[in-house]
This record gives C-alpha cells, structure tokens and sequence, in this order.
C-alpha cells in the first residue's frame, strides 16, 4: 500500500516504522524487508550522516583470535564497567550473540582491518580482562582502522537498499500516534517541502540515538537531540537512568571533537602538566587503558589540583608519536586528520590537548532484551508497551549500566537491532491488518510545528539559539564529571525555571521550506524535556556510580541504589520512580557486586 491524501496530511501505511537511520535503525530494518514486510526508515538527516558514522574505534567480540578469550570474560567486563548496574541477563545475550552479529557484518561487507592470517584484527579497550590466561590482556575489539562506525553505517545502507527499505529523509517525528491497544504510528514533517505525513504501521521502533547535545562540551554531533526519549516521555511514558551521562576522557580540548580510545588502545598513554605518565597513580593495573568513567575522573583531578596542561592548565596531553608515522596513518588515519583539522597538531611529532568531553548518553526509552518498551502499569507489574520497540542509545536495555565500556556501542546497535527484527517478526505474524484511528490522531503532532511558526517575528520572544546555549551551559556547569548537592540543587532550580521560559521563545523565520529554526525549536523541546529528568535524577541519586560522581556521597551504595531510575513529566512535573536490576543472568551464575578496581 503507498498513502492516502487529504487537504492537510499524507497517510502513508507500513508494516513497520523505524525512526532513526543509525547502525540500530538500519539493522533492525534489513532483518524484517529481507522477510519480506515493507518497510520504513525516518530520518531527519540523510542515512549516511547518521552518527554511528562517527564511532571509531571498534567493536567487541570474544572472536578469541587472541589468547583464549570467551564471551563471560566479555560479560565479566560489562557488568565491572557498568559498576554493577547493568541487566546482568541483557548483558549475556548481548556478549554471546557478539561473534555471531560480528561475522555476519564481515560476510555483509565490512572491511575489518585484518592481521598476516586472515583473520579480524583486534585491539585491547579499556576495561578488558587482563586477568585471563598467562597474565595476558584481551584483545576484543574488532576494527576497520579507525573509521569502523562509517564503515558498518555505509554497510548496512548499501544492504537496506538491496532489500527494499523505503526512506524517507529529512523527516521530523513529531508525536507517537498512541491509543489504548498501543502504538499505532508516528506524526512527521517534512522538512524539504513543509508538509505532514501521518505513517501507521502495526510496530514503530524509535532508533534515534543519544542526547549529547543537552551538554555543551560534547563529541555527538548537533542531530543528538534524544528525539526518541523526548517521544516517549509525551506519549506519557519513562526514561531510565539518564543520570548517566559518560563523559569521554579524550575529547580535543576546547572543541570536543572525539579522539577515540584506539589511540590508547595501540599503545598511547596520557600525560599532565608535570610530564607524568599519571594513570598509573590511579590505576595501577590497567593504566590508560581504565574504564572511561576513571580516566575521565584522573584527568578532572589532574586539572583540579593544578596539573593540567597550556597556559591555563585546563587539559592533558596524549602522546602517540612513539608509535612511528607508519602506525599511525595505517591504523589511526581519521585521528591524525582531527588533530591537524581541530588542535593544528601534527600526531606524528607532538601530542594532542585532550580534556573529558561528554561522549555517550547510557540512559534511555527503558527496554526489555527483545526490544520491546516497557513500562509500569496500574497494578505496578512492569509490562511491554504493545507496538513499540527502542534500540540502540535512544533505548535502555542496560546493557551499560552507570557506565558503558568502548567497543560495546556497535555491538548494541547490531545484537538488539537484530533482537528487535526478531521480535517484530513474531508481532506482524499476529497483526495482519492497520486498525482504524481516531480521526484527530494527527492533530497534536501538527499543533507542535503551526505553535511555533505562529511565533514568528514576535518582537519580544527568546531566541531559541540563546535558550539553547543556556540550557547546555547550566548542564555542564552543574551536572559534568564532578557532582554535588548544592550545585545539582541549584541547577534543578535554573532548568526548571529555562524550562518555563522556553513558552516565550520565538521564531525569527516564519517560513515552511527546509526552515532549519523550526527544526531547531522542535529539537529544543526534546532536549529541554530530557534535561530536566537528567537533572532531578542525579539529584536524587545520593551515590557514586560509574559516570555519576558525587564529592559529597563518594561511595558506591548498593543497599539503597542497586536501582534504575525511572524518570517522566507528568502535569509538566518530573516525576521519579525506580526499579530493581536484574541481577540474574540466563544461563550462567550471577556476578554479585563487588568493589571495581583496575
């Protein structure tokens, strides 16, 4: 079926709508148009600028090419680097499909660098087990020098193309369609032509991504709004843990642009203003090669206490031009191209500034390991949300926990899109049919774009660019590396009261065509929506967990925070309530909370 036409919307039908065009998107929608179901992709940018695009360094798999590694020692890592928070059952599925989904994205096209024998060649990350074996140190992610995200993105493009996917690019997701059997559909606009397009589909996926850009130091690229999270929270639904914010120890200082863990990876090590090699003061065992939240954690102390680098001694160097130039061009290209673009440093003969730089959003739509929303309900038994599925960063299947370890961002797009295909297909075996819909379904998605154009040219309004920064710069300055009571407080305080004043943001641009303010204001509403849940749950959280760091609770709490958050605005109030973490794995024994040392 293609679409109905009416005067003001374009009703188009589908048996599924993915929103979102990354590697989870794309994974998810090659799955179900190769079975045969037709298909859609909404995408706000063109497929390929999607940002798993800008992923670098690699993805984890127990493939055991090195040494004898095993996917529980992979499991093992992920539950130590999410500080215990992680859904210890997500996290075995995830580590024992990773050889599998690995080796079909190799047979799909991948270009993995490759060692004399043929076989994938991998890289240490931080985190990895050193403990196996002789002494020796896992070597578990997998790599396309360092472009291996383009490479996978490109990948999974070129094979949803084979199979039918329909695109629709330089749309906006607007509203969730919702009624009381479950997700019917999504609202979009068309931002090239300005027009309304209502898709219904029997399964609506939200693969959107993270929410970097509630931050204003971030490595994610401007499309990182949290569109999905923000959908969900309108359509009455949680977010889960977005205190967890992981803030990258290595993005180039002042800019942000991502310098990837690869370059430590291959040998790498960080430096303070003393010339000293000072990872090795906080972790005695694995060095550089730490979980992000403690290298990320060194370097703000490093700088606290007076031993940064530059003039204003507000970073650290990363020293790689002892790996020799031949090393350097064949395995970390693009790193050698970001540092001469963004810190006019040549990484052949002098290292390059690097401060923490927030990196990954571990919160998210809460999920099941099929993919499949879920949330509480009257009676408080938590239950799947009929219809809609989140994969990858928009969703929280907990895979990370408080802190999420390199090379498992890839793998989660390509394990739980395929999870999410999987469940979808037993779904449209038992919905055949599009059910009728309320005819006024449309009219919340299309009163969010006629609000903010009637604001235009309104003299006295806010404008949404000034609204924007303000938000992000009382994020940074109250919610960054370092957290405390009365500095949380007081940015709960100011976001709430930003959140009000955004009712008088307006408009300079009136137009419909490809008016990228209005994309802007609609992107600032989500971003807004999840700042204050982000806010008012790190406030609450009175605990040091991974990427959440408190001076004043600086001790882990498992007695009273072995929790999730879950966070949603109900009467424009943020509410806070929590669940369990499933502590029991699938098949293997439970890994009980321990002290996390490296």
């Amino acid at each position: 079926m293609g679409y109905l036409s009416t005067d003001k919307v374009k009703h188009h039908f589908h048996d599924v709508v993915i929103i979102g065009s990354g590697g989870a998107g794309m994974r998810c929608a090659l799955q179900l148009a190769d079975a045969g179901h037709r298909v859609a992709i909404i995408t706000k940018v063109l497929p390929t600028r999607s940002h798993t695009v800008a992923a670098q360094g690699g993805i984890n798999a127990s493939l055991g090419n090195v040494l004898s590694d095993h996917w529980q020692w992979h499991m093992y890592d992920t539950i130590k680097g999410s500080d215990y928070l992680g859904d210890q059952d997500a996290i075995e599925y995830m580590c024992r499909a990773a050889p599998l989904l690995v080796r079909e994205l190799e047979h799909q096209g991948v270009p993995f660098s490759r060692l004399e024998d043929g076989t994938v060649y991998q890289r240490p990350f931080g985190g990895q087990s050193r403990e196996f074996g002789e002494g020796g140190q896992a070597s578990r992610t997998c790599a396309a020098a360092d472009r291996t995200g383009h490479a996978i993105l490109h990948t999974l493009y070129q094979q949803n193309l084979r199979a039918g996917t329909h695109f629709y690019q330089e749309f906006f997701a607007l509203d969730l369609i919702t009624d009381e059997n479950g997700c019917q559909g999504v609202m979009a606009w068309d931002i090239a032509k300005g027009e309304y397009h209502l898709f219904q589909a029997k399964a609506v996926v939200l693969a959107t991504g993270g929410a970097g850009r509630v931050f204003k130091m971030t490595t994610n690229a401007h499309i990182c709004t949290g569109d999905g999270g923000a959908l969900a929270v309108r359509a009455g639904l949680p977010v889960e843990d977005m205190e967890f914010f992981q803030f990258h120890p290595t993005g180039i200082a002042d800019v942000g642009p991502l310098i990837t863990e690869a370059v430590r990876g291959e040998g790498g090590y960080l430096l303070n203003g003393d010339n000293e090699r000072f990872m090795l003061r906080y972790a005695p065992t694995a060095g550089d090669l730490a979980s992000r939240d403690v290298v990320s954690r060194a370097i703000a102390l490093e700088i606290r206490e007076g031993r940064g680098c530059g003039p204003n001694k507000d970073h650290v160097l990363l020293k790689l031009d002892h790996l020799g130039t031949e090393l350097i061009l064949a395995k970390l290209p693009n790193i050698h191209e970001l540092a001469l673009r963004f810190a006019g440093v040549d990484c052949t003969k002098e290292p390059i500034p690097v401060q923490p730089t927030m990196h990954y959003t571990m919160g998210g739509i809460p999920t099941n390991r099929f993919g499949e929303v879920v949330s509480k309900g009257a009676d408080g038994v938590e239950a799947s949300y009929p219809g809609l599925y989140a994969i990858g960063e928009a969703a929280c299947v907990s895979v990370h926990g408080a802190n999420r370890l390199g090379g498992n961002s890839l793998l989660e797009i390509v394990v739980f899109g395929r999870a999410c295909g999987n469940q979808v297909l037993k779904r449209l075996r038992h919905h055949r049919y599009h059910p009728p819909l309320a005819p006024d379904c449309w009219q919340a998605g299309m009163e969010r774009v006629e609000g903010w154009l009637r604001t235009a040219g309104k003299q006295d309004g806010l404008k949404i660019a000034e609204v924007r920064l303000r938000m992000q710069t009382i994020m940074q300055d109250h919610f960054s590396v370092y957290r405390t009571e009365a500095v949380m407080a007081e940015g709960v305080e100011r976001i709430e009261a930003l959140a009000a004043e955004l009712e008088h943001a307006a408009l300079s641009d009136g137009s419909r065509i490809f008016n990228t303010e209005l994309v802007e204001a609609l992107e600032l509403d989500h971003l807004m929506a999840l700042a204050r849940v982000t806010a008012a749950g790190a406030l609450a959280r009175t605990e040091s967990r991974g990427a959440h760091a408190r001076d004043d609770y600086p001790e882990r709490d498992d007695a009273d925070w072995l929790r999730h958050t879950l966070a949603g605005i109900r009467d424009n109030k943020v509410e806070l309530d929590y669940k369990p973490v499933r502590m029991q794995p699938m098949t293997v024994p439970s890994f009980p909370p321990r002290k996390r040392v490296y």
